[in-house]
């Protein structure tokens, strides 16, 4: 036998009787010193036996002190973790508390059909659940395959699912096929309509169609003329707008028209009082420098834009204008704005509205900017163009045109009813006979919503105002549409 394995032998050996060595004594701990020294010297002949590298021990590990400073760490990262999760949903049920709370002074009516409404989806959530646990039932029994009658069916489920197919069957089959019909139907008037639209924009091209003003306010010789520039009013309603406010007084101000035969009215909404004193200063500043501009406020902000809009054009001193370009606070007119878009009335007393097209200066900041770009493009080249061209017609923007003051009195002037008040006063004056222009060529600067909050609340408002339009008008549509065919047959 080798020297290597008696000393392996003898290690073992001794292993085991340090194990029963140290259960004993911490049975039995010693009472003397005797005991204590001989314990100590026990140990430490352990420690220089089992520090042999092909020795092997079972004891408890021991963790280091950088083991235990991460422990701690990471206890300590979950503990941040749950204080900032109850944090955030403290914060979220005082908000949540809150908005309730401030819906109360809703009218009873209103708060009795939203929870009506509320009623109504839950039930119908509960029942679409059921049926699909049913149908989850069903699949796994094998029901779709052989599908079970009433009369044959045995089990109570199994009765409930036949019963279901034949009112799948009888019942919601035909109206669904029905409604999938009508979809088609309206996909391909939308594709037709599409199709006219982009044939009448080529069409527009290669003839170079484009309306073509009467005059001219470009000439040397009538630029000192007075009584040649008609009396043109400035809107600019806006609300807490305290990031462009300065641009939009700006570029109305610095416009290429005489300054006596121009007035600027700033339409302030806002219920801020520092933006207000923002505005007022900055007001005062282009009053300092020449420039017709007053500052309205109202006290009661009843309407929204088209209240705004209703409450200023009732002024006493607007008698002697006779036309009114309005443009939101994010927008920016060329100086030589409205030397090119009031030409357009000169010996055109049925024309009541001049459009110009929007031009987006952060068409490119992401995605979200360049499809919006792609969309809007396409409904100012094709759907407004062609319109304008060829029946005189188009939904008014509500910025960045010019109204003939009389055709806005002749229909109605600005209301409230809907949230799309631009599109609504565009029907009552074409229904009234007032007729439209639209101008490619002329440009205003905007910009685009660069967030998908931004962008999902203006389309919220783009699409729900037109169908409360459609409800409210199509009765008057439908009349002055039969009128005029029954005039034409005479």
């Amino acid at each position: 036998m080798s020297r290597t394995a008696q000393n392996y032998e003898f290690q073992q050996w001794w292993n085991k009787q340090r194990h029963s060595f140290l259960d004993s004594s911490d049975d039995n701990p010693p009472s003397s010193s005797a005991a204590a020294s001989s314990s100590s010297s026990s140990s430490s002949l352990a420690v220089d036996l089992t520090s042999s590298p092909t020795a092997t021990t079972k004891g408890h590990h021991t963790r280091s002190a950088r083991q235990l400073s991460w422990l701690w760490l990471l206890r300590f990262h979950k503990l941040t973790a749950s204080v900032a999760w109850l944090t955030d949903s403290s914060i979220s049920l005082l908000r949540t508390a809150n908005r309730r709370i401030s819906n109360h002074h809703r009218s009873p009516s209103a708060y009795s059909s939203s929870s009506r409404l509320n009623k109504i989806i839950r039930i119908f959530l509960i029942l679409v659940l059921l049926l699909l646990f049913l149908e989850l039932l069903a699949y796994r029994r094998g029901w779709h395959f052989t599908p079970p009658s009433v009369e044959s069916a045995e089990a109570l489920v199994e009765r409930l699912y036949a019963k279901w197919l034949e009112i799948r069957a009888d019942y919601l089959a035909p109206p669904l096929q029905y409604l999938a019909n009508v979809c088609i139907v309206l996909f391909l008037i939308q594709s037709l309509d599409r199709a006219v639209l982009m044939l009448g924009c080529f069409w527009i091209k290669f003839r170079k169609l484009k309306p073509i003003p009467p005059v001219s306010y470009a000439a040397p010789d009538v630029e000192a003329a007075e009584n040649y520039y008609p009396m043109v009013l400035v809107q600019i309603p806006m609300c807490n707008e305290r990031e462009v406010y300065q641009q939009s007084i700006a570029a109305v101000c610095i416009q290429d028209w005489p300054r006596e035969r121009m007035l600027v009215q700033v339409l302030d909404d806002s219920d801020d009082p520092d933006t207000q004193v923002l505005i007022k200063g900055e007001v005062q500043k282009w009053q300092q420098k020449g420039v017709q501009i007053v500052y309205r406020h109202r006290f009661v902000r009843t309407g929204y834009k088209a209240g705004n809009l209703r409450s200023a054009m009732s002024c006493d001193y607007l008698k002697d204008y006779e036309f009114v370009a309005i443009f939101d606070a994010d927008f920016q007119p060329a100086p030589d704005f409205l030397k090119k878009t009031i030409p357009y009335f000169k010996g055109n007393d049925e024309l009541g509205l001049v459009q110009t097209r929007w031009a987006f200066v952060n068409k490119d900041e992401n995605l979200l900017t360049r499809l919006q770009n792609i969309n809007l493009s396409f409904h100012f080249e094709v759907e407004q163009q062609v319109n304008g061209i060829f029946i005189n017609f188009f939904g008014f923007n509500g910025t960045a045109g010019v109204w003939r003051i009389k055709a806005l009195e002749d229909c109605g002037g600005w209301l409230d009813r809907t949230t799309v008040e631009d599109m609504d006063v565009a029907v009552r004056a074409h229904l009234s006979g007032w007729k439209f222009i639209y101008l490619n060529d002329v440009k205003c600067l905007c910009e685009l919503p660069e967030s998908y909050a931004a962008y999902k609340k203006q389309q919220h408002r783009w699409h729900s105002g037109p169908m409360q339009l459609f409800r409210l008008c199509f009765v008057d549509v439908l009349r002055s549409k039969v009128i005029k065919f029954f005039v034409l047959c005479y």
